[in-house]
């Protein structure tokens, strides 16, 4: 990969010039941004048309999202600077300089849920029927959402050589992002540095659609409201676990070592799959009994 920026070196794929951002009538405009924006209209069409084929007012989703999507950057963004409090509590005002980066998906999604009980609330409308569809379109989302990490060169795990290792110029990497392990096996091409890793970002975005496509599939056969949202967080939970253990810019547990994204999905998928087991016993034994 002679002079590219990054590639997959195994699967013979390479970007020569890596580009993360454009120019639209002399304003700059990040390519994350607009991943991160076609994430949002793709799950907001995707909840919406769930919506309709379960006889729903579609209208209502897009509603909801014009709510939703402001206060879960709101929430990715506290969550973010809570687990990284030292980098910015000598300088408060960077914690609303979003431009930097940080923002972390939980948050969002945590967000998101007390945002849809708020508005199913006041619109007296069913939270769980309106959350089985909002996470069909929540996974869409984040499906593509995760490739703007690909061209921001970041959210990528430790060193490997495996099937689907991931190339990057050195210089294109936050140095944050780095540990002894990557740095020890850098590799240099033609006096370039390059480190090589598992894409985490990649994993996450591939997981998620298989997670999607199970969502569409199960479905068809949903037993009660809420399934679909113990589906999505017990599926994003398991996925997540694993994944955060590999990446290299992990959020800890306060003093503990502990990842955060891991701890909190290790909770989410005990109480979601605990909630799916026991809510299908139930519905099998009444139609037993019928």
């Amino acid at each position: 990969m002679e002079g590219a920026d990054i590639g997959f070196v195994h699967l013979g794929l390479e970007i020569q010039n890596l580009q993360n951002d454009l120019y639209i009538f002399g304003f700059r405009v990040a390519y994350y941004g607009i991943i991160i924006g076609l994430g949002m209209l793709a799950g907001i069409w995707m909840a919406q048309s769930d919506a309709k084929r379960r006889g729903q007012d579609p209208e209502i989703y897009l509603d909801f999202a014009l709510y939703g999507i402001i206060f879960s950057i709101i929430g990715a963004r506290i969550y973010y600077v809570v687990f990284q409090w030292d980098s910015y509590k000598d300088n408060l005002l960077q914690v609303f300089n979003l431009r930097a980066g940080g923002l972390a998906i939980y948050g969002g999604v945590i967000a998101a849920i007390i945002t849809l009980a708020a508005f199913t609330h006041i619109r007296k409308l069913s939270f769980f029927s309106m959350a089985d569809s909002g996470v069909i379109g929540l996974i869409t989302g984040q499906i593509i959402g995760r490739w703007g990490n690909f061209f921001n060169c970041e959210a990528f795990g430790g060193y490997t050589d495996s099937l689907f290792a991931m190339r990057i110029r050195l210089a294109l990497v936050n140095e944050n992002m780095l540990t002894t392990d990557i740095l020890n096996h850098k590799i240099v091409e033609n006096g370039v540095e390059y480190i090589q890793v598992h894409p985490t970002f990649l994993y996450e975005s591939v997981w998620n659609l298989g997670l999607l496509l199970f969502m569409l599939w199960v479905r068809h056969r949903k037993k009660f409201d809420g399934e679909m949202l113990c589906i999505y967080l017990l599926g994003y939970g398991v996925g997540r676990f694993w994944i955060e253990g590999l990446r290299t810019d992990q959020l800890i547990l306060f003093q503990t070592g502990i990842p955060v994204s891991q701890a909190l999905s290790m909770v989410l998928l005990l109480v979601s799959g605990t909630i799916l087991f026991i809510r299908r016993r139930q519905i099998e034994k009444e139609e037993k009994g019928d």
